[in-house]
C-alpha cells in the first residue's frame, strides 16, 4: 500500500512539473513545486538558484552518503509537437509532455525512493536527493553550483532515462571552437590564401582519426565536425577565416587533456576548448549497485549521452525509467507504468545496500 502511495504521488508531482515550463535557466517555478512537495510531507530541505536537496531524517555524519541526483529542467520544445508540450495527458497508458521522459519520470521516481528511506533508522548510509537545474545546457549553475554544500559523496545513482538498465559507463563530452586563418583576395584572380582549403584536412583528419585505445562498454572515441562558418559573405572573395566545431565524445581510456594533446599535435588550426568539465566515468564491475541489478536481470551498458554524471566526484550510475531514444523528441511521453517499475527497481536495489 505504501509503494502504491509513493506511486500515485509521483505521478501526480510528475503532473505538475510538466504543466509548468523549467527550461534551462529558467527552472524557479519547478524548484519551488518540489520544495513545496517535500514541504507538505514536514521535509525539511535546501535551496541555492534553482537546486533543491535534502537529506534523510537521522542524517549522521559518521556515515557515508549515498546521492539521489536527477534534474528538471527542460530543453525547448521540440517544433514538431502536435500537442500542448505544457499539457501532461494521460492516453493509452501514456503521460505526454516535455520533460516527461527526459528526466521527469527518473525524478519523479527517486523521489519516491528517498521518501521510502526517509524515515528508516536502519540504514548505513546516509541518502541525500538534489533535484538540480541546468542539467541540459551543462550550466554552472547546476549540481555543480551544490557540490561544496553537500557532505562528501560515496555512491551517486543519476536519474536518466535507461529503460531502468544500468548505464556502467558514460562518455564525456570536450567541445572544440577550432579556427584557420588564410589571406583574403579576389575570387577572379589567383589571389589570397583560401582558409576553406586550409581547414580541409584538418576537418579530413577529425573525420578519419581513429584512437588506439578502445573502451570495452563505450568503444571508441568518437570526434564529430558539426558546425562550420566563415566571416566571408561575399561570393567573390576568398575567405580569409574558416571556424568549425567539433563535439568529442571520450572515454575513460583518455583523459580529456590527453585527448586535446593528441589533437594539437596533428592538426594546425588554432583550438579553444569550452571547457574540460564534462568527464568520462564509469563503476566498477564488482560494485554492490552493479551486481544486485545483475541478480535482477538487469542489463549492463556503456552510454554515449552525457549527463550531470560527468560533474559528481564520485563513483556513479546512470539509471532510470524512460526510454533515451523519447528524449527531445516531439510529443514526447513516459510510460505510467514505467514510473512504478523505476520505483520498485530503484528501492529493490538499493534495499540490500543501504540497510544493516
Amino acid at each position: 500500500m505504501w509503494n502504491q502511495q509513493l506511486y500515485t504521488d509521483a505521478v501526480e508531482l510528475l503532473k505538475s512539473l510538466i504543466a509548468t515550463p523549467s527550461l534551462s535557466r529558467e527552472e524557479q517555478d519547478t524548484a519551488t513545486l518540489i520544495g513545496d512537495f517535500l514541504t507538505a510531507r514536514n521535509i525539511p530541505f535546501n535551496r541555492h538558484l534553482n537546486n533543491i536537496w535534502a537529506q534523510n531524517k537521522y542524517f549522521d555524519p559518521a556515515k557515508p552518503v549515498i546521492v539521489f541526483n536527477s534534474h528538471h529542467d527542460t530543453v525547448k520544445p521540440n517544433p514538431q509537437y502536435t500537442r500542448n508540450p505544457f499539457s501532461p495527458d494521460i492516453e493509452d497508458g501514456k503521460l505526454y509532455g516535455l520533460g516527461s521522459n527526459d528526466a521527469g519520470g527518473c525524478l519523479v521516481s527517486l523521489i519516491a525512493t528517498f521518501l521510502h528511506f526517509y524515515e528508516r533508522r536502519d540504514l548505513k548510509y546516509n541518502v541525500i536527493l538534489t533535484a538540480t537545474a541546468e542539467e541540459e545546457i551543462s550550466g554552472h549553475n547546476g549540481i555543480e553550483s551544490i557540490l561544496d554544500q553537500l557532505p562528501a559523496i560515496e555512491f551517486a545513482i543519476v536519474g536518466e532515462p535507461t529503460q531502468t538498465q544500468l548505464a556502467i559507463a558514460e562518455k564525456g563530452l570536450m567541445v572544440l571552437d577550432c579556427t584557420v586563418y588564410g589571406k583574403a583576395g579576389h575570387a577572379a584572380r589567383n589571389e589570397g590564401e583560401n582558409a576553406i582549403y586550409k581547414a580541409l584536412s584538418d576537418i579530413e583528419w577529425f573525420r578519419t582519426y581513429q584512437y588506439p585505445k578502445v573502451s570495452e562498454t563505450l568503444g571508441p572515441v568518437k570526434m564529430s565536425v558539426t558546425v562550420i562558418n566563415t566571416s566571408n559573405k561575399a561570393h567573390n572573395v576568398v575567405p580569409a577565416d574558416v571556424s568549425f566545431v567539433v563535439d568529442v565524445r571520450v572515454t575513460e581510456q583518455y583523459t580529456l587533456e590527453e585527448i586535446l594533446e593528441i589533437i594539437q599535435a596533428n592538426v594546425q588550426c588554432e583550438i579553444k576548448p569550452r571547457s574540460i568539465r564534462m568527464r568520462p566515468s564509469g563503476i566498477p564491475l564488482d560494485h554492490p549497485f552493479v551486481l544486485g541489478g545483475v541478480r535482477l536481470g538487469k542489463t549492463c551498458y556503456g552510454s554515449p549521452t552525457t549527463s550531470d554524471q560527468a560533474l559528481i566526484p564520485a563513483t556513479s550510475i546512470k539509471m532510470g525509467p524512460g526510454d533515451s531514444a523519447r528524449s527531445h523528441t516531439a510529443d514526447e511521453y513516459i510510460f505510467v507504468d514505467e514510473i512504478r517499475q523505476g520505483i520498485d527497481s530503484y528501492i529493490s536495489l538499493l534495499e540490500e545496500i543501504i540497510k544493516n
